[in-house]
């Protein structure tokens, strides 16, 4: 596995960046470390506690059986744009970004190499291939995947400077007053370990997330339209939950809800960029998925569309 580290990952130990990126237990990748099984800007390390620095090259020797390969599935997608350098598409709630060691069926990568023919970026190979950015298995919405290792290093530089153009449809728990507003507080790891950002963690680093407000609903929820300033790992999920407002569904940052929203209400409804090859603007979207809409008509008592 090879990874490049992106400005949001910088400072962390080496260890629980791979951990994070691998799908493997900690003290695997601690054991992996301490056997030379890490290359880090072409020298090995044996400390876990290593720091990662933005655009270190770090090749790992996973434990991957001989045979070892991600299965081409023929899953169906909803495909909004594709050339020979990238494909974006709609990724539906409940699809995993890219397999682990753990899982290696229904992700958007296995439906990719079917749909492409294999023909993704070998960079992040084999689990992550092509993967400049993902979303969380339950949060829907537009994202792009290179299809070359020209667009990949090509996006993966906009991604870092934080020109991608990103935009996220989000219900939240609670009226939100003002129309709009600038959340801008450090996301960090926990102080007692686990895997779990938090808000003022430690080794917190700079997170900024835009809001406006959409609509208000009965006393009870409040619609934002969401911008990210940062891209901070849950970072829309945890500030919106810092200031009292969970998004709906969300069962990690927030308190357990007895709803019908199986998933956090969160859908990345815009994303735009410049073309790593064309340098042209391109921008795409997708509406409020079915469930969202459901759950408003249902709860919020609504017939609200976008």
């Amino acid at each position: 596995m090879e990874l490049v580290v992106v400005k949001e990952d910088e400072g962390q130990r080496l260890d629980v960046y791979l951990t994070k990126k691998s799908g493997l237990s900690r003290v695997r990748i601690q054991t992996l470390i301490k056997s030379n099984k890490v290359i880090l800007n072409d020298k090995p390390v044996v400390k876990p506690d290593q720091v990662i620095r933005f655009q270190d090259r770090i090749k790992v020797d996973l434990p991957l059986p001989e045979d070892f390969t991600i299965p081409p599935e023929d899953i169906p997608l909803e495909v909004l744009y594709e050339d020979e350098d990238l494909i974006v598409v709609n990724k539906p709630a409940g699809m995993i970004t890219h397999p682990t060691h753990k899982i290696k069926s229904g992700t958007l990568i296995n439906a990719l190499l079917s749909h492409t023919k294999g023909n993704l970026s070998r960079i992040g190979a084999p689990l992550r291939p092509g993967v400049v950015h993902r979303l969380d298995k339950d949060t829907s919405g537009v994202m792009v995947v290179a299809k070359s290792d020209r667009a990949y290093w090509g996006l993966a530089r906009q991604f870092n400077t934080h020109t991608i153009n990103r935009i996220y449809f989000t219900l939240v728990h609670g009226i939100i007053k003002q129309d709009k507003g600038e959340i801008n507080v450090p996301i960090g790891r926990p102080f007692k370990g686990g895997i779990e950002m938090k808000a003022k963690g430690r080794l917190s680093k700079t997170a900024i997330t835009y809001f406006h407000v959409l609509e208000r609903f009965n006393s009870e929820y409040s619609l934002l339209e969401v911008k990210l300033g940062t891209g901070r790992t849950h970072q829309i999920r945890i500030h919106l939950s810092y200031i009292g407002h969970q998004v709906v569904g969300d069962k990690r940052y927030g308190k357990k809800r007895e709803l019908e929203m199986k998933r956090q209400a969160l859908h990345a409804h815009l994303l735009g960029f410049e073309h790593p090859i064309s340098h042209k603007y391109l921008e795409w979207t997708s509406p409020l998925p079915d469930d969202i809409v459901q759950f408003i008509k249902k709860y919020c008592d609504s017939d609200y569309i976008l």
